[in-house]
């Protein structure tokens, strides 16, 4: 069977990538080892993350919220199935989708491992074993990544668990400990808290959060403490012993000093993931690999002529938006248009709560860089809108250029962070500057007022602070 275009993986860069060849003119197919369609994001990780951390925010409103705002209730009782229900249900609602759209942009799926023996081939190995080859042209893969496995420790998704175990508990452990300050660390360990467990977070450096900006995560920080998490920054765990029904967790600072031990019901290691390649037979064909990540030029190329790559296999984040562009681009690229990403205006999203979300430099790249910039900020506590929801943590940092006032990078930290954020991707992606954010109509009263504060605060004028 012979195609324009196969993609193996249909995570989120896959599947876009996929339908997008299919609109202009391809014929494609698509290979995934799961069956179903949407790959970590859809099935395991972003998708039924959010659905718990929505759920599980609505079981602590219901608990600690209602009340001053003039309803009262009682005591919330938790019904974890069918938390885990509605888990389900929106993981089947999504995936399913994926497959729908593959098949009214006319995409054939295979369903097995895929392996690039040679040039314009692939072949897909199902459970049973049976081997069908395909031919292709082109070839994108966009197998995703993995979880990163923390050495002498052994997942068994149990006790020791990785974020698709922690997705999947059946019951509220009283004991969590998070191995890992990162994102995926401080959703889940949020879920769980907000649910009654005890949640304690050990981190190798000294601070959480690593490479966002510092005063958002320092804020964080404090804010998590004061909703019960406890943290054990700049150490290391040197082994994990699992007994009886829980675990005993071994830490110790990571400069050197005395271990201590920490009892766990489950222990979530969550220290970052890495590129999912293996199986592929990458390396027999000659493709180019650096630190496990395939090596590819600006147009998504292999260093193989016509294999090509996209998403948490190559450079930069891992993140399932910046995948599907590159999906996009790629695709475009292939059908002989011109498909590009602009790396600098990727946003973040941490979605706990409160949110925190970014674009673009950090004060400490502007710093490390020598650039010379100016900051405006605004704290939602000045915003009528976070007061009438109770949500006034946080604030809104705008860095803008002290030459020409181009935005460099907007970081927020409060209640729909994640959304927030759009208009200011929005602005870099035009090249605008502070003064054309400060100088747009913001309706009143939104949270949105903030990010428009933050702007006139560029140039010290903002009116309600």
């Amino acid at each position: 069977m012979a195609y324009d275009l196969i993609v193996i993986g249909t995570g989120p860069g896959g599947y876009v990538c996929a339908i997008r060849a299919a609109q202009l003119g391809l014929k494609v197919a698509v290979v995934e080892k799961r069956k179903t369609h949407g790959g970590t994001c859809l099935n395991v990780g972003c998708i039924p993350s959010k659905a718990l951390l929505h759920a599980s925010e609505m079981f602590e409103l219901a608990g600690h919220d209602f009340a001053p705002l003039g309803i009262v209730i009682g005591k919330p009782q938790l019904d974890l199935p069918a938390m885990m229900k509605h888990k389900a249900d929106t993981v089947a609602a999504n995936v399913n989708g994926v497959g729908f759209l593959l098949k009214k942009n006319k995409v054939d799926s295979f369903t097995g491992t895929g392996s690039i023996p040679a040039p314009g081939k692939v072949v897909v190995t199902d459970g049973e074993g049976k081997a069908t080859t395909l031919e292709s042209k082109n070839i994108v893969i966009a197998t995703g990544s993995e979880v990163a496995a923390l050495p002498g420790v052994t997942i068994d998704e149990k006790i020791v668990v990785s974020s698709t175990g922690a997705l999947e508990l059946d019951r509220v452990p009283q004991k969590l400990v998070v191995v890992g300050a990162g994102v995926i660390g401080l959703e889940l360990g949020s879920v769980w808290r907000r649910l009654g467990t005890q949640v304690t977070v050990v981190e190798f450096l000294d601070r959480i959060l690593p490479g966002l900006d510092n005063e958002v995560a320092r804020q964080f920080q404090r804010t998590l403490d004061k909703q019960g998490f406890a943290f054990h920054l700049g150490h290391k765990v040197t082994k994990v012993e699992t007994a009886g029904a829980g675990a005993k967790v071994t830490i110790e600072p990571a400069a050197g000093g005395d271990a201590k031990t920490l009892d766990a019901d489950v222990v979530l290691i969550a220290i970052g993931r890495r590129p999912n390649t293996d199986g592929l037979g990458l390396e027999q064909i000659g493709v180019a690999m650096e630190r496990g990540r395939v090596v590819i030029d600006d147009h998504f190329a292999t260093n193989v002529p016509g294999i090509y790559a996209i998403g948490d296999v190559v450079r930069g984040p891992m993140l399932a938006h910046k995948a599907e562009d590159e999906g996009v681009a790629a695709a475009e690229i292939l059908a002989g248009q011109h498909g590009h990403v602009n790396y600098n205006a990727i946003p973040s999203v941490v979605y706990t709560q409160p949110e925190i979300a970014a674009v673009g430099k950090t004060e400490e790249e502007l710093k490390a860089a020598g650039v010379d910039y100016r900051v405006g900020k605004f704290p939602f506590t000045a915003n009528g809108r976070a007061r009438a929801m109770r949500h006034s943590d946080g604030f809104v940092k705008i860095l803008a250029d002290a030459k020409d006032d181009h935005v460099l990078g907007v970081h927020i930290i409060g209640a729909g962070a994640g959304e927030l954020i759009g208009e200011a991707v929005l602005l870099m992606e035009f090249g605008g500057s502070a003064e054309d954010l400060a100088r747009t109509c913001h309706a009143h009263p939104t949270m949105s007022e903030a990010v428009k504060e933050a702007a006139l605060g560029v140039d010290k004028r903002s009116i309600h602070i």
